[in-house]
């Protein structure tokens, strides 16, 4: 039992992370536009229609006010354990410090679900609006090509190869994918700009009369659907280890993206189900079908073009956060040595973004847009809910701990966040448990017959714990009574022999001493004999 809850030191974290880490090559600004760029896409741009339609109708900007109030306290959480930690494995590896290795592999197979699937449901998505720009020019693909087998199809090959593109980018190095990612984030927000300014215009009021059209638990439903939307915070926390100044920059990021996404996202929905009617918004393109339906083309367009780039950011940092991970948990010995080996030429974990490429494909290629962005928000929401209880525990446990950055009213934003992350758990759950009991059955599996045999940290416990029962032995081979009288009469026959010796000197010192007296004595008995002064002085 006491291995499952094994932790490391913060320090000893910090200090595996300066032997084998990356280029410091981010600053305020890329954090902040990474955030932006990997919440403002499928949420965006697909999930706002889908969780219109079947959940929320209009009151989806409430859903987003609630996600974004729950983001908020968890991000809270979230910024002060990760400038205190500044390592890329994010809640893993707060959950490592401070919960213990089994717990940290439990977020961790959440935060697969956060990423890879999220990733997936991005390449979906992505790949549901280009097939739209394609038919309005006259292009029709084979929907045997563009459909999962759920949907009659047999791959969605655009969303494998948008992918594999990703992957491609994200070996050749950081730098190169924070260039793009700059340049599709700012053409991202210039669509988005554009679509408000003609959506405004077409706005009827007449669709906000039935706002609530699923009561408040459709309100609450659909937050929880589209809580995954709000993942760019979480994986600004992964560049930590590639931050110029991760004590500064990270709070920044964090804090400044999610604030930013949220006004976005509301002001977006309103525009969104107020254009259109809220039941024809259960597409891939909602947004540009209802610009469509109000008969702007070019503005239709223009949005599909911008949520193909929009999305591409996203996927970007979703394969570029679970790299990183995946890197940090090679690293402590949880997964093999190979995910944590570097590019000599890119400096990049390049088996690492290999394996999320060629999973993230085939997710993407087989799997409904609806699965993947429910198992994505679980994940999601269960790596928020550990994090918020590790900052409690950690005030706790070492208060006087330098922190850069401290959660303002800590014992009341913490459990706030803890106690929505629960309540989205359980709706989700409601219809999601299945997938989700499978889905960690076979990760725990994984840690029992794998990860713990081979753990860094459980290796170098089971040395000193060697080591500590080699001591005992010794000592008590020591106090051992029969050695310690064999011990005795071994001395005691030594010591005899020495006494022996000692002895035997005496007496021939002795001896020699008698025979020098003799022969003194004789001569004494000469000199009383010879009475002659000069005999005398001579023998003196």
């Amino acid at each position: 039992m006491r291995k499952l809850f094994r932790t490391k030191s913060i320090k000893q974290i910090l200090a595996e992370a300066e032997k084998k880490t990356f280029k410091k090559s981010l600053g305020a600004f890329d954090l902040l536009l990474l955030g932006i760029g990997s919440t403002i896409g499928t949420g965006i741009f697909v999930l706002t229609g889908t969780a219109a339609a079947n959940f929320a109708g209009p009151a989806v900007a409430l859903s987003f006010a609630i996600s974004g109030l729950v983001c908020m306290f968890a991000g809270l959480a979230y910024t002060e354990l990760a400038s205190m930690v500044p390592v890329s494995g994010s809640a893993y590896t707060y959950s490592y410090a401070i919960l213990g290795e089994f717990l940290a592999w439990i977020v961790a197979s959440g935060l697969v679900l956060e990423y890879t699937v999220a990733a997936s449901t991005v390449s979906a998505g992505w790949s549901g609006y280009l097939l739209k720009i394609l038919e309005q020019g006259g292009i029709i693909l084979p929907k045997a090509f563009t459909s999962t087998p759920s949907q009659g199809g047999i791959i969605n090959l655009p969303a494998c190869l948008i992918a594999l593109f990703i992957g491609v980018l994200l070996v050749r190095g950081t730098k190169e994918s924070v260039i793009v990612n700059r340049i599709l984030v700012g053409l991202k927000l210039g669509v988005i700009f554009i679509f408000m300014v003609v959506a405004i215009p077409h706005i009827k009021m007449v669709n906000y009369e039935d706002f609530m059209p699923f009561g408040f638990k459709g309100v609450v439903m659909g937050a929880s659907a589209i809580f995954f939307a709000y993942l760019g915070f979480d994986a600004v926390a992964t560049t930590a280890e590639e931050c110029k100044n991760p004590k500064r920059d990270l709070p920044i990021g964090i804090i400044g993206s999610l604030l930013a996404c949220t006004l976005i996202y509301i002001l977006v929905s309103l525009a969104l189900t107020g254009i259109v009617n809220y039941s024809t918004l259960n597409n891939s393109a909602p947004m540009a079908n209802a610009l469509l339906a109000n008969g702007s083309n070019i503005g239709s367009a223009l949005v599909s073009i911008g949520a193909i780039a929009g999305m591409v950011t996203v996927l970007l940092v979703m394969m570029y956060g679970q790299s990183r991970i995946f890197f940090v948990m090679s690293r402590d010995g949880l997964l093999p040595k190979s995910f944590c080996k570097t590019h000599k030429k890119f400096d990049t974990p390049y088996v690492s973004c290999i394996v999320v490429t060629i999973a993230v494909s085939l997710i993407s290629g087989f799997t409904p847009i609806r699965t993947m962005g429910d198992m994505s928000s679980l994940g999601t929401l269960f790596a928020f809910l550990i994090v918020s209880c590790s900052v409690i525990i950690l005030r706790i446990k070492n208060p006087l701990h330098e922190r850069s950055f401290k959660c303002p009213a800590v014992y009341i934003v913490a459990p706030l966040a803890i106690l929505g992350c629960g309540y989205l758990i359980y709706q989700l759950l409601l219809e999601n448990h299945k997938a989700f009991i499978i889905w960690y059955s076979i990760t725990i599996a994984i840690y029992f017959l794998y990860a713990q045999k081979r753990s860094e940290l459980g290796n170098s416990n089971n040395k000193i714990d060697s080591n500590f029962k080699n001591k005992k032995q010794h000592d008590q081979q020591n106090s051992n009574p029969k050695i310690s009288k064999n011990a005795e009469n071994f001395i005691s026959q030594d010591q005899l022999q020495q006494d022996v010796k000692n002895n035997n000197s005496k007496n021939t010192h002795s001896n020699s001493q008698s025979n020098s007296q003799r022969k003194k004595n004789r001569h004494n008995k000469k000199i009383k004999k010879n009475p002659n002064p000069k005999y005398q002085n001579f023998n003196k």
